[in-house]
């Protein structure tokens, strides 16, 4: 019993991957929406950065991943990484049995719904750009129902007037090693990405998808160089609404609201919110993880999956 005589609800456990730092964006978006819920991060930066690496790659990179977030009591797992999502996630849902939430589909629905021209464009890792993982989407979600919020295009599109589609999609391959390397804000990140958005503005895009975890820690460069015109869409903020309908399923569809956040101060040592583990250098990934959250990240684990 807690403050008041209230039973402090079971808190599910989520378990989230990504190559490295990136789906700190992801996480923080959940932690500050769904408060009853515990999270597992396994970062994994000793073979960061995953955009160029093989679909066989990934492929076992993410069934090491997952076997180790459910070790640790993981119950859903969040596939915090564009590159894993477009590649490994289907083959992943069909060796475990336990939900998980890619960033494709969530993010390709959130374009769609605001699109004020429907030219969606993308940037993200060479390997989910050529996958066109996000292309696919796009139409998928049209397909099943997904629209856009403004009136007028959505009844262009449904009178075969206008098309919605990503009109460009731009690899960054830079981007990730800047971010990991805790230079995100440096005029180097600036002028390459001065490089890599201009066949975008050319493209005359009105929404871009932030097609890899990593580029939320970009978003005021980004924003600077495109101007108000171009709405940036962070798959983040639907992959969360994506995760509250899973656990609410999970609950029998109660609704999920806290009773009380999770802090050793209230419920002692042995509960705890968030646990972070790598697999390469802890103190490099607390280092740059805690410029860009902003907030402490005290206790890092270096662990080995597959071993």
């Amino acid at each position: 019993m807690i403050k008041g005589g209230e039973i402090l609800k079971k808190q599910r456990v989520i378990g989230i991957f990504d190559s490295g730092v990136g789906g700190l964006t992801v996480m923080k978006e959940i932690l500050e929406q769904l408060l009853d819920v515990r999270i597992v991060y396994f970062g994994d930066t000793a073979r960061v950065p995953y955009g160029n690496r093989s679909r066989e790659e990934l492929i076992r990179f993410g069934e090491e991943s997952v076997t180790f977030l459910i070790g640790q009591g993981a119950e859903v797992i969040v596939v915090a990484c564009n590159t894993s999502s477009a590649t490994a996630l289907p083959v992943l849902r069909e060796q475990f049995d336990i939900p998980m939430i890619g960033m494709v589909e969530p993010g390709a629905r959130l374009a769609v719904e605001k699109t004020l021209a429907g030219r969606i464009g993308l940037i993200a890792t060479e390997t989910t750009v050529r996958s066109k993982a996000y292309s696919s989407g796009v139409s998928r979600a049209l397909a099943k129902g997904s629209v856009p919020e403004d009136l007028a295009l959505r009844e262009a599109w449904q009178h075969g007037e206008q098309a919605i589609a990503v009109v460009k999609a731009q690899s960054c391959p830079l981007f990730v090693p800047l971010i990991e390397a805790g230079l995100a804000n440096s005029a180097e990140a600036r002028g390459i990405a001065r490089t890599y958005l201009a066949p975008l503005q050319a493209a005359g895009v009105d929404v871009l998808i932030l097609g890899c975890t990593h580029y939320p820690f970009l978003e005021p460069v980004i924003h600077e160089i495109l101007g108000e015109d171009v709405l940036i869409v962070d798959p983040a903020w639907a992959v969360v609404e994506e995760l509250r309908i899973v656990l609410q399923r999970m609950d029998g569809g109660r609704r999920l609201e806290a009773v009380m956040p999770s802090s050793d101060s209230v419920l002692g040592k042995n509960h705890w919110r968030v646990r972070y583990f790598v697999s390469g250098d802890p103190g490099l990934f607390r280092q740059v993880g805690n410029t860009l959250l902003q907030q402490p990240i005290d206790l890092v684990e270096q662990v080995t999956p597959g071993e």
